[in-house]
C-alpha cells in the first residue's frame, strides 16, 4: 500500500493533490514545478509482477526517483504517478502489456521530493510458457520536442476525462 507523500521530503512550495490510483486507492501527492533533467547515457530499468509491484530496479531508477531501493522494492509502480498524467495513458499501457504486446510512450514521473522527470518508456511483457508473468520497463531520455507534444496531448486528454489541467501551458 502506497503511503502519502510527506512534506518533510519536499523542499520549497508545493501543491497538494489526492490521486485515486486503480487497485490502490487514494494517495496524497505533493508536487513542485521543478524538473530534474534526465541524465545523458543512462537507462532506467525495472521489473514488476503482473500487478505492477516492483521486483527489481537498477541504480538509475533509484537515483532518478529519489526513493531508496528498499522503498521501491515491493511498492506499486504507481508510486511514480504524476497527477499531470491522464488515466487513459495508463489504460492503454495495461491493455497492451496484458495482451502480450510491447508498449512505448512518454511519461511524466513524480519523485519522492515532489519534483518530476520525463522518460521515454518501453514496457515489455515477460512471457514464460505462453503466460505473462511480469513486465520489464526500460526508460531513456526523451527529446524536448516530444515532451512538448506530450504536454499538449496530456492536457487535452485530462480535459476530455473531466479532470482539471494544472500542468504547464507549453
Amino acid at each position: 500500500m502506497l503511503k502519502d507523500m510527506q512534506p518533510a521530503f519536499v523542499a520549497g512550495p508545493y501543491r497538494e493533490y489526492t490521486l485515486n490510483l486503480y487497485g490502490v486507492g487514494p494517495r496524497k501527492l505533493l508536487v513542485t514545478d521543478e524538473e530534474v533533467p534526465y541524465p545523458d547515457g543512462k537507462l532506467i530499468v525495472s521489473r514488476t509482477d503482473t500487478r505492477g509491484i516492483i521486483t527489481h530496479c537498477n541504480q538509475s531508477f533509484v537515483d532518478m526517483s529519489g526513493y531508496t531501493r528498499e522503498e521501491l522494492l515491493g511498492a506499486e509502480h504507481s508510486i511514480l504517478r504524476h497527477p499531470d498524467m491522464p488515466a487513459v495513458a495508463f489504460k492503454g499501457l495495461w491493455d497492451d502489456v496484458e495482451a502480450g504486446k510491447i508498449w512505448h510512450g512518454y511519461v511524466k514521473n513524480l519523485r519522492k521530493d515532489g519534483k518530476f522527470y520525463w522518460v521515454y518508456a518501453t514496457v515489455i511483457p515477460n512471457v514464460r510458457e505462453g503466460k505473462v508473468v511480469g513486465y520489464t520497463s526500460v526508460r531513456r531520455k526523451p527529446s524536448r520536442s516530444k515532451i512538448k507534444a506530450s504536454i499538449e496531448l496530456y492536457k487535452q486528454l485530462k480535459l476530455a476525462e473531466g479532470s482539471r489541467w494544472e500542468g504547464p501551458e507549453e
